[in-house]
């Protein structure tokens, strides 16, 4: 496992409805990033296809399998380069959509995650909700949990990636305007609150009337920002974060008088309407 891991945030505007064109700009913007040391590159939420789709008949021939032709294509470029990549599209398996986002390595497909929770809006009004348990994927540079956008504002979702052992949560976004309370407020209590650090990517650009601010956010598990794309621009963010920071959950400040611990200390026998 690295040490540090070296991350590069491709906060990008893809074209809907044309997936060869964001493909290409997906593995030409990988190779800029990994020509600048990257080890980690991660794209937006549909960065692959766009996201405000007018209906699922207009959205679902843009949608692929996974693995399919993208994570192939992809795969090659991480095997050549020695990369990681997470980026999102559209999934198509027995007749279902989903909004999904898939996590690449040399070695080719390391896993998939299907967005969880989806709000009434773009493409999220028609998929299917994700049917995937929540999994921490063992990579090389640590251990690596997903989430999508709107996963974020359901603190369950990252503690409970949390509790499987994440070191790193990397959510790629389609944050519109009107949400700036994400980055400024919710990102940052999500790290802080699990001891994790935590990764979003947004986008940029105006896509059918909604216009995307991006603002990706690179966050340590203290909850302070290492990193922050520009408002409104294409941007690519480095950073360097050190997975085994996130392991330390019992923290010190005066031994014997003053300690906690983020995991012990909490009383999961009270918390089951959670779950109702």
């Amino acid at each position: 496992m690295s040490e540090t891991v070296k991350v590069a945030g491709i906060q990008m505007e893809p074209v809907i409805l044309d997936k060869t064109t964001n493909l290409q700009r997906c593995l030409e913007l990988a190779r800029k990033a990994a020509a600048e040391g990257a080890q980690l590159v991660i794209f937006p939420e549909a960065a692959l296809t766009g996201y405000v789709y007018g209906s699922l008949a207009e959205a679902t021939p843009l949608a692929e399998p996974i693995p399919g032709p993208s994570t192939e294509t992809l795969s090659a470029l991480c095997h050549e380069l020695g990369l990681h990549v997470v980026v999102g599209l559209l999934e198509h398996e027995s007749g279902k959509v989903y909004n999904a986002s898939m996590l690449l390595g040399p070695s080719g497909l390391i896993g998939k995650y299907r967005k969880l929770h989806l709000p009434y809006v773009g493409v999220d009004r028609f998929v299917n909700h994700g049917d995937l348990p929540l999994r921490v994927f063992d990579t090389e540079l640590g251990k690596i949990g997903l989430a999508i956008c709107y996963d974020l504002d359901f603190p369950e979702h990252c503690r409970v990636l949390t509790l499987l052992g994440a070191e790193l949560i990397v959510a790629i976004t389609n944050w519109p305007e009107g949400v700036e309370f994400i980055p400024d407020y919710v990102l940052r209590s999500r790290a802080r609150e699990n001891l994790v650090h935590h990764i979003a990517i947004n986008r940029v650009g105006e896509e059918r009337g909604v216009r995307f601010f991006g603002r990706s956010q690179v966050v340590n598990c203290t909850g302070a920002v290492l990193a922050e794309g520009k408002p409104y621009e294409e941007d690519i963010l480095y950073v360097e974060v050190c997975p085994a920071e996130s392991r330390v959950k019992h923290k010190v400040m005066i031994p014997g008088e003053l300690e906690v611990d983020m995991l012990r200390d909490r009383r999961p026998e009270f918390y089951g309407p959670l779950v109702q």
